[in-house]
């Protein structure tokens, strides 16, 4: 296998991580009786624990999200455009009805942010503020970590998306800022 289409097949296991990742900021009108902060406004060494907005909408649609973007993937594994571009057998690795792993793809992507969000809170660096390389690289540690539980990628899958996650998370924010969907470019 080429690296091209290992590089290919690895931001597409990653996809439901990806998309989860961004969900919560294209998400933000709607479901606003879930808009209610993850910490409940608890603070740690006087400092809050993930700041408001980490809230339980976010957690609910990124788990929600990486569900159906994984729910796609294993549709589309029935042809054989899509087995290419796969690092893992939908059809045989994973029940034929299970989307778990998509749950814990989308949920590790959110965790992993919001244990960053807790760093970033207890260490003083606002909301919105830069803190390469964690901003770019929290969800997929936590994408990484809850997968594994059902699958653990080569390590030159891994090595792919610690080097690609953090150009196209800053690319993806700072399009997203020009769209006027983020207030900052990070």
């Amino acid at each position: 296998m080429g690296l091209g289409l290992l590089v290919l097949r690895s931001l597409y296991f990653m996809l439901p991580g990806y998309l989860a990742n961004s969900s919560p900021v294209l998400s933000k009108n709607i479901l606003d009786f879930l808009a209610k902060p993850v910490d409940m406004g608890l603070k740690f060494r006087g400092k809050p624990l993930l700041g408001t907005h980490k809230t339980w909408r976010g957690v609910i649609i990124a788990s929600i999200v990486g569900m159906l973007i994984f729910a796609l993937q294993k549709y589309l594994y029935q042809f054989p455009f899509f087995q290419k571009w796969s690092i893992v057998d939908y059809g045989m690795l994973y029940s034929k009805y299970s989307i778990l792993p998509g749950f814990l793809l989308g949920f590790g992507a959110i965790f992993g942010d919001m244990v960053k969000s807790f760093f970033k809170r207890q260490f003083d660096v606002k909301s919105g503020e830069r803190w390469f390389p964690f901003d770019q690289i929290d969800f997929l540690i936590g994408a990484l970590m809850f997968v594994s539980f059902v699958y653990i990628p080569s390590w030159q899958v891994i090595l792919i998306l610690f080097i690609l996650t953090p150009l196209i998370h800053i690319s993806s924010n700072h399009i997203a800022f020009y769209l006027k969907i983020r207030k900052e470019k990070w």
